[in-house]
Order: C-alpha cells, then sequence, then structure tokens
C-alpha cells in the first residue's frame, strides 16, 4: 500500500476543486481508480480524504461499534453522516462540496497534509495557527510510551 506523505498548499477554485499534485495522481489511479471519500475531522477544524478503498474499511469498523453509547453514536453520525464519495477527474481535480468547505472554514488557499493512508484538508491560514499551537504547548504534552520507544 502506498502512504501519503509530505504539505503541499494548494488553491480552491470558484467551484470548490482543489488539483492534488501530480505526484499523488498515478497511485490514487492505481489503488482505488481515483475514488475517493472526504469527511470531517471530528476533532479539528479540517477534513479527511481518504481512497475509497480505505475508507471502506474504517466505515465498517465504525459502523460496528455498539450504537448506544453515546460518543460511539456522535462519531458514526459526524463521520459516516459527511462521508461524500468524490472522483479525482483526468486534471486531478477533486470537487469539495460545499458543507464539508464550510465545516473546515476553508478559503481560497489550502493545505494538503499526507497522513499515511489519508490526506488531510486545512485551511492555510487554520493550519499555520494550529503549528503555532502544537509546537508551543506539545513540550508540555506528556509522551505516550509508544512514541517514547521511536526513535527518530
Amino acid at each position: 500500500m502506498h502512504k501519503f506523505r509530505g504539505v503541499s498548499n494548494l488553491s480552491l477554485d470558484a467551484k470548490g476543486r482543489i488539483v492534488l499534485p501530480a505526484r499523488y495522481r498515478e497511485r490514487l489511479a492505481e489503488t482505488c481508480a481515483s475514488q475517493m471519500v472526504v469527511t470531517i475531522d471530528t476533532d479539528q477544524p479540517c477534513l479527511l480524504i481518504y481512497p475509497l478503498p480505505e475508507w471502506e474499511e474504517i466505515e465498517s469498523k465504525i459502523e460496528a461499534l455498539p450504537s448506544f453509547n453515546p460518543t460511539t453514536r456522535r462519531i458514526q453520525r459526524l463521520l459516516i453522516g459527511h462521508a461524500t464519495e468524490v472522483e479525482v477527474d483526468g486534471n486531478g481535480r477533486m470537487l469539495v462540496s460545499n458543507p464539508l468547505r464550510e465545516y473546515a472554514q476553508l478559503g481560497k488557499k489550502v493545505v494538503l497534509i499526507g497522513q499515511g493512508k489519508k490526506f488531510e484538508l486545512w485551511d492555510e491560514e487554520v493550519w499555520s495557527k494550529h503549528i503555532k499551537i502544537w509546537l508551543e504547548d506539545g513540550a508540555e504534552d506528556e509522551m505516550p510510551a509508544a512514541l517514547a520507544e521511536i526513535s527518530l
């Protein structure tokens, strides 16, 4: 399975489309026939973009959770409810629906972040603010043991 890495500064056009960086397009055509799913992040003001097969695995796991738990039900409603199938066209463009753009406060300048099996899409200004906060606050956070064992 291919991993998605890196930060790309992109523009959202007047129709709400982004043009995916060329380095991802061939991999997406091979792994998911350019079929993607976009949904919201329930913790941050950004969007999560998955190749369709990756999303289907996650969706199955979310659906299998007991819906009587209020937190689980909230996650099911938000993630699955906002999940929108999109296709990357021949020019590498992908439409981001209006409700999703509004949720993530996307302006004209956006940032696409490779996160291994998925991407995150952020408004550029919101991303910059969050990076500063994470860098400043990160020193005080307690590091999980599993993370402390990884040599970087």
